[in-house]
């Protein structure tokens, strides 16, 4: 008699990592990954560096010090923040929480990849749906809607796209759901997105609406993992039931605090962000490759098909840089490039120049 694991394990394929290095290359840049070009805010990193020799000691339970300064830095009730291992954590929280076998969650054709891992994670049968040049149909979505229904999940902005709803779009979803649906905006870029809440006062008016944020792209803290979820407390309640008391270290607590707490960090960010965000939006359209604009800090250069996206590909790791094939999200024909600094921005414009010429 064999072992069987739960309803939907075997439906997640082995994750495969992106490459952080090429061979015969010592100087790599890395735009692959949608890392902050600053790193962390120096806060942080003295944080990280007197938190090492409080490590022999347990972490708190409850978060109250980070949950208070995120509330503090973004205007929230703490009450209503969870914190979890990275944003993931919190959406795999809500998945567990309330989808299970027979249950459905609903995620958008190129949405993040984890949501539907999420929901095999949890027993339940994700549905995915068409959207309309590359960003979010309010209607297919709730066309999609059925009594299985449990979680929406939502990126806003959208990766691999850089695209987003509409705040009244968003709006008009989130009071279209049936009061059994749980709406889960995830915010991984928000901060990217001028004058976006992230779903902050969707929150605050409707009982199934959940919010989440990372640390890992603004604050620069990706290989910390920490992330955090908004929502109404009954929710957040619910879901703090199946979070491990101890599931982030003394080293993660103190770091988030001290980066939330530098209230200069995020504007600094998104301004060099914005800046090298266009420039290499408007590069890309000078030498004839399609581009949405892109509310993230990564830009997804679509080319004429897929060999020409390989062979660009190959052209850049070439020149040491790397960027991402998203053929997975449903873009053969595409490269997702992070926004780099203006240094890293130029020589990455500067390849992609050398490449086209190389094509006359």
């Amino acid at each position: 008699m064999s072992l069987t694991p739960q309803a939907g394990i075997m439906n997640i394929a082995l994750y495969e990592g992106g490459k952080s290095s090429i061979a015969g290359h010592s100087d790599v840049l890395k735009l692959s990954s949608n890392e902050n070009p600053l790193g962390p805010p120096p806060a942080a990193m003295a944080a990280i560096a007197q938190a090492a020799s409080e490590v022999h000691r347990y972490p708190s339970t409850d978060h109250a010090e980070l949950r208070a300064a995120i509330g503090q830095s973004y205007g929230l009730a703490p009450e209503q923040i969870i914190c979890g291992v990275g944003s993931d954590e919190v959406l795999q929280f809500v998945c567990q929480a309330y989808a299970g076998v027979g249950d459905e969650i609903i995620y958008t054709e190129h949405g993040f990849s984890m949501y539907p891992i999420l929901a095999h994670m949890a027993g339940a049968t994700p549905v995915q749906v068409a959207e309309a040049e590359r960003v979010v149909s309010v209607d297919t979505i709730l066309a999609a809607v059925t009594e299985r229904t449990r979680v929406v999940m939502l990126a806003n902005p959208a990766n691999p796209t850089g695209t987003m709803l509409p705040d009244g779009e968003l709006e008009r979803l989130a009071r279209s759901l049936p009061a059994t649906v749980i709406l889960v905006i995830d915010g991984a870029y928000a901060e990217y997105a001028e004058g976006y809440d992230g779903g902050a006062s969707l929150v605050v008016e409707l009982p199934n609406v959940l919010m989440t944020r990372t640390f890992s792209k603004v604050y620069g803290l990706g290989g910390l993992r920490i992330g955090w979820g908004y929502g109404p407390r009954e929710m957040i309640d619910v879901m703090t039931r199946i979070r491990q008391p101890f599931n982030l270290s003394t080293v993660q607590l103190q770091a988030a605090q001290a980066a939330v707490e530098d209230m200069d960090w995020v504007p600094t960010c998104t301004v060099l962000n914005a800046a090298q965000r266009a420039r290499l939006a408007g590069a890309l359209r000078q030498l004839g490759v399609a581009c949405d604009e892109s509310h993230a800090n990564f830009v997804l250069a679509r080319f004429a098909d897929e060999a020409e996206a390989a062979a660009v590909d190959l052209a850049l790791q070439g020149q040491g840089i790397l960027v991402r094939r998203v053929a997975g999200y449903g873009f053969p024909e595409g490269l997702r490039m992070t926004v780099g600094n203006e240094a890293q921005t130029g020589r990455l414009i500067a390849a992609l120049t050398n490449w086209r010429e190389t094509q006359a």
